[in-house]
């Protein structure tokens, strides 16, 4: 399907013929609990979609924007890499997985990430903008240049990650001295 808009449908519920979407517009579309396994969504844009608990198998995300989407719980790690890529705004994306993804510049700006794991990923030069991190799990991860200035809730820990040139406000220090169970007083 190519450059179409696709208004309030719940794909859980209907049978979807095509599986490679191009250039399409979702609003308020439910593809929460489908499976979306060997899908195509290029350069396409989410809006207020559901697509909690979808499965993710071979899909592929490439060049996508999800604004004020629910994507909690989707495993991102099973996803096709090839030309992986997407913009989050104001998400929902609690309980997700990049296990080993490649998101060079990819950016989270007002998203909630709680418990999200982000192991082995590679952040290079990802912006967290005003994102809630509580609980997310950065290890082994590549965060040379990432930007955390308008975040909160971090904690990662520098000897396991790599984070030369990465951004942190100071308010933001204590994140990364966690795990010496410090007291920072201001």
């Amino acid at each position: 399907m190519y450059n179409q808009e696709l208004v309030k449908i719940k794909f859980s519920e209907d049978k979807i013929a095509d599986k490679e979407f191009e250039a399409c517009k979702f609003t308020q579309c439910d593809f929460s609990e489908t499976d979306l396994s060997h899908f195509d969504f290029i350069d396409c844009q989410f809006i207020e979609c559901n697509f909690s608990l979808a499965k993710l198998n071979a899909t592929g995300i490439k060049d996508c924007t999800f604004e004020k989407c629910k994507l909690s719980g989707l495993d991102f790690s099973a996803c096709n890499d090839f030309l992986f890529a997407f913009k989050v705004y104001e998400c929902q994306m609690d309980y997700t997985s990049f296990n080993k993804k490649k998101l060079k510049q990819t950016r989270f700006e007002e998203c909630n990430l709680k418990e999200a794991d982000f192991t082995e990923a590679d952040l290079t030069g990802s912006e967290f903008m005003n994102c809630n991190l509580d609980r997310t799990i950065f290890h082994r991860t590549n965060l040379e240049k990432t930007d955390f200035r308008s975040s909160y809730n971090y904690a990662l820990d520098p000897d396991e990650n790599r984070i030369s040139k990465a951004k942190f406000s100071s308010e933001g220090l204590h994140g990364l001295l966690t795990k010496h169970n410090i007291i920072i007083e201001n």
